[in-house]
């Protein structure tokens, strides 16, 4: 990442068949150091293999030009082929369960 990127409002997110898996999305102003302030945001994706079901939890934390609605364009990785079974959501900061 670089300070002058173009805003993620369009984000690709690829999910690995096999085992439950977690991560978080961090992001923050790029350009400063307000996230010494605690001026960054977390959004923390989970899989659940068994369900095949993606949640995408609660954004957590702000900060000055933050996205307020994203679109994430969620691909499943089966037994390594790609690309898998795909699914688009729009994404407001609110917890989402999506099955894949």
């Amino acid at each position: 990442q670089y300070s002058t990127e173009k805003k993620w409002d369009n984000l690709t997110v690829r999910v690995y068949d096999g085992a439950d898996g977690e991560f978080v999305l961090y992001e923050d102003e790029n350009d400063n150091y307000n996230y010494e302030k605690e001026k960054f945001s977390t959004i923390t994706f989970k899989w659940n293999n068994q369900e095949k079901t993606l949640s995408v939890g609660d954004r957590i934390g702000n900060f000055k030009g933050m996205l307020s609605t994203r679109k994430f364009n969620v691909v499943l990785i089966a037994d390594g082929k790609s690309p898998g079974r795909s699914k688009s959501i729009t994404y407001n900061g609110k917890l989402i369960n999506m099955k894949l």
